[in-house]
Order: C-alpha cells, then sequence, then structure tokens
C-alpha cells in the first residue's frame, strides 16, 4: 500500500512538472517571435480595420501582402465610398496608388522599415520585441501583448493591445490607444498565413494600376493611362514639359527628377512680404506665375508670386481685423505705384475680398466648388482664394497667414500623374497621403476625385496632418 502511495505520488509530481513546462510566459513568447520573424519569406492578411483619428469613424477592408526582402502591397478599400488604395513597394520605389483616378505618386523611401503601420506583421512583432516593459496576458486561443505604440507620423498613439495566436503567433487583432485610453484604431485579422506563395508580378505597379478586379489582380487586364517618364520633366530648366498633353504630369512634378522639392516653392516666394518674409511655400511643381495671379488678372496677386519685382510689398504694417498681421501692409502690382490696402484691413475695400473670392470660388472655372478644412491653427486667418491654372489642370488656391503660414491647392487633375520626390506616407483616417519636402514641405492627397496640396514652411506635422483630416468632414456637406 505504501509503495502504491509513493508511485502515484512521483506520477502526479510528474504531471504538474510536465503542465508547469507546457505554459508559455513572456519570455518564451518572445523569442518564438524572434524566431518568426527570421525566418519570414511571406504573407497574407485580410481584415477589417477602423479609424478613430479624424472627424468620423471611416472604415477600410485592408489586404497586406509580403515577399521577402521588400516586396509589399497594402489594398485599402473604403466600401462605402467603393475607393480603393494600394500602397506598393517594389524595385522602383515606393507608390501610392488610387486605380480608379488613374493616379499614381511614386517616391523615394526606406517605408516601411522608417514608419510603422498597424496592419504589418513585422510593425507588430517588433513593437513586442523592443518594448522592455511590455506587458502579457492570454486571452482563449491567444496571446496579448500591451505594448508602446511607436508610429511616425502619430503622436496622438501611446499604447496598443495586440493578439497573436498561440499556435502560429500569427497577428488576430490589434487595437492602439491614445494616453487616455481611447481607442483611435481597431484591426481585426479575418485571415493570416505565413508562407503564402506570390508572383513577383503580384507587386508590379502597373498591374496594379490597371487591374479593377484588385483582388484577383487579372493579368489579362487591359493596359491604359500608361505612366509618363519623369525624366522627361527634368529636360526643362524651369521644371515644365513642352506643351501638350504632357503639361499636367510636370505642373504636378515640377522639376522632381532633378531637383530638390522645395526648389520650385522657393523661387516661387522669393517676392517675400514685410512681415519677415514668412510668405508661405508654394507646393513643388507649381507654376508660381500663375499661382499668384488673380483669375481676373488685376492686382491681388500676393507677394508670393514669382520674385521678379511684379508685387513689391510696402513696409507699412496694416493689422488685420482678426488681429494677425496681414503679409505685409500695402502691395503695388506691375510696379505701378498704385497701391492697395492689405488684406482684412478694417473699413477697406478689401476687408470684404475673402467673400469676394469665396463666391468666384463657388463659381470656379475649376468645374469643383472650394472645398476648406474646418480645422484652423489659433492665431491663423485666411488670406485669399484665387483660381489658378497649372497646365492643363485648373484649380483653387486659398492662403492662410498668422502664427503659421501655409497654402492649400486644390485641383481637378486630367491626368495620371508621378513623383520621384523623397517622402513618406501619411494616414490621414479617410484617405493615404504623401509627405515630401524638408524645410518647405508639401501634404499631397485626393479626395472625391480633387487632388490637394499642402505646402507650408513652418507648419508643425501634427497641425499639417489636423488640417488634412478637417478636409474630409467639409467634403462631405
Amino acid at each position: 500500500m505504501r509503495r502504491v502511495t509513493w508511485i502515484l505520488a512521483i506520477v502526479m509530481s510528474a504531471a504538474l512538472l510536465l503542465a508547469g513546462c507546457g505554459k508559455k510566459d513572456a519570455g518564451s513568447v518572445v523569442k518564438d517571435l524572434d524566431h518568426v520573424i527570421g525566418k519570414l519569406e511571406s504573407y497574407q492578411g485580410t481584415g477589417r480595420m477602423v479609424l478613430q483619428t479624424g472627424q468620423e469613424p471611416q472604415e477600410y477592408q485592408v489586404e497586406v501582402w509580403y515577399q521577402q526582402p521588400h516586396y509589399y502591397r497594402i489594398s485599402l478599400t473604403n466600401e462605402k465610398k467603393d475607393i480603393t488604395q494600394v500602397v506598393l513597394r517594389n524595385d522602383d520605389g515606393v507608390f501610392v496608388l488610387t486605380p480608379h483616378l488613374h493616379k499614381s505618386f511614386r517616391f523615394q523611401s526606406d517605408w516601411p522599415e522608417n514608419q510603422g503601420q498597424v496592419y504589418l506583421f513585422q510593425s507588430l512583432a517588433q513593437s513586442i520585441l523592443l518594448d522592455t516593459e511590455r506587458q502579457f496576458t492570454k486571452d482563449g486561443n491567444s496571446f496579448v501583448f500591451d505594448v508602446a505604440a511607436n508610429y511616425a507620423n502619430s503622436g496622438q498613439m501611446a499604447r496598443q493591445k495586440i493578439w497573436l495566436d498561440q499556435k502560429s503567433l500569427a497577428p488576430q487583432k490589434v487595437e492602439v490607444s491614445d494616453s487616455s485610453s481611447n481607442v483611435l484604431v481597431k484591426l481585426d485579422f479575418t485571415q493570416f498565413e505565413f508562407g503564402k506563395k506570390l508572383e513577383k508580378d503580384s507587386f508590379d505597379m502597373q498591374r496594379n494600376m490597371t487591374s479593377w478586379d484588385l483582388k484577383s489582380l487579372d493579368k489579362d487586364a487591359p493596359v491604359s493611362g500608361a505612366l509618363k517618364d519623369p525624366a522627361a520633366d527634368a529636360a526643362s530648366p524651369d521644371g515644365k514639359a513642352a506643351a501638350g498633353k504632357d503639361a499636367p504630369a510636370s505642373a504636378q512634378t515640377g522639376a522632381a527628377a532633378g531637383k530638390d522639392a522645395a526648389a520650385s516653392a522657393a523661387g516661387a516666394s522669393a517676392g517675400a512680404s514685410a512681415d519677415g518674409g514668412k510668405a508661405p511655400a508654394v507646393s513643388p511643381g507649381q507654376d508660381a506665375a500663375a499661382a499668384g495671379k488673380a483669375a481676373d488678372g488685376s492686382a491681388k496677386a500676393p507677394a508670393t508670386a514669382a520674385g521678379s519685382g511684379s508685387a513689391a510689398a510696402d513696409a507699412g504694417k496694416t493689422p488685420a481685423a482678426s488681429g494677425v498681421p496681414a503679409a505685409g501692409g500695402t502691395a503695388s502690382a506691375g510696379g505701378t505705384g498704385a497701391k492697395q490696402p492689405a488684406p482684412g484691413a478694417a473699413g477697406t475695400p478689401a476687408a470684404g475680398a475673402a467673400g469676394a473670392d469665396k463666391n468666384a470660388a463657388a463659381n470656379s472655372s475649376a468645374g469643383f466648388g472650394l472645398i476648406e478644412p474646418s480645422y484652423m491653427p489659433k492665431g491663423v486667418a485666411q488670406q485669399d482664394i484665387r483660381d489658378v491654372k497649372l497646365g492643363e489642370n485648373t484649380g483653387i488656391m486659398v492662403r492662410y497667414q498668422g502664427t503659421y503660414n501655409y497654402t492649400l491647392l486644390e485641383l481637378a487633375p486630367q491626368t495620371q500623374t508621378v513623383s520621384v520626390l523623397p517622402g513618406d506616407i501619411v494616414d490621414l483616417g479617410y484617405t493615404l497621403g504623401v509627405v515630401t519636402g524638408d524645410e518647405k514641405k508639401t501634404l499631397t492627397w485626393t479626395y472625391d476625385g480633387i487632388e490637394f496640396r499642402l505646402a507650408t514652411a513652418d507648419l508643425p506635422h501634427d497641425e499639417l496632418v489636423k488640417i488634412a483630416q478637417s478636409v474630409a468632414a467639409e467634403a462631405g456637406k
């Protein structure tokens, strides 16, 4: 009897020991995760993502493909608006594609290595591996990590919870929160497969642009809207292509192929205003003379027009009605000495200029009404609104001045365009944008068929994003 008791005790001890060995703690899971990353060759995943970073929730269907060493394809579909955008990385660079508009934006970047993305397995795994203060729990068949959120283009995102499958360590769910624990991004993966065999031409830009069935990427899809060689733009010293069908593309890219992104913007702001030269930058590739000229050819051209002496700032500064200094007091146009009061000066004919410009913009030759951001940084006032023409494209330009200085250009582009500027992808919640430039930055994005270019020399990144995000609420009205 005593012998039987000892045998039972040994068996139970062994069972408890084996059970203990089978339990995974945070350290062992992290070690396994590092092993998965080390041998990662490819994966394919799909899911549903809801973003709370804008004026209202935005829902996307997400499809993500990866093939080593650096091929990525992320498809984001807003089913409510029936709009799909594709982020692509291949041997030719990084692209943001909007196939239904035949629009593509190509830029030079280390993306996604230089900025994490919530829908990429590498980004999620690295955030777990690098956070030494990670929190670990289990939830059913999932390992759950609570770690710091490290997303370069969003200062709002502070923490994230990541659910991983206990067997494969594939991502199942992600919730990203701000410092007050408000969930800003929620992503539920409906499918995720490691080792998925993907063809190299799945990451081909032309194939993705011309295949309307983006889920199957039919190889027999007809090719249309061929890209213009950006090198053609570089052949022209002023960044403008020869007259003809190529004009819109060169207006978009400007001197991008061989010059710094800020070159055209700097030329456009050469006629500095009397407030210390803080004239807002004109977006890259924009014809400065056209942008600085009012649609009716009147002397309303701002001091940011090409610095050729066609517009000079008077030394007298007239305070704007809002308390923000005007761009430079009074301006004389064409060197004739005929002076006009500064926009916004109370009791002058120019005081109603903004309203008149709004009416003009509403009936703009651009073919669409002005869409103004609902958000404006404190201490900033709208300066003026005018029609512009860039090549074959017509649009509306709005200038803002004060604490920060910036311009918003809205275009209805007629053709597909390409740029080869250094840049970074920015998730605006309702669409994807690209930031180019260094000292003078331009955020470019498309929405409801309109191309927006927000250009500035002094707006902080967070303010730049807030302004762009606020466009969606106004466009939806």
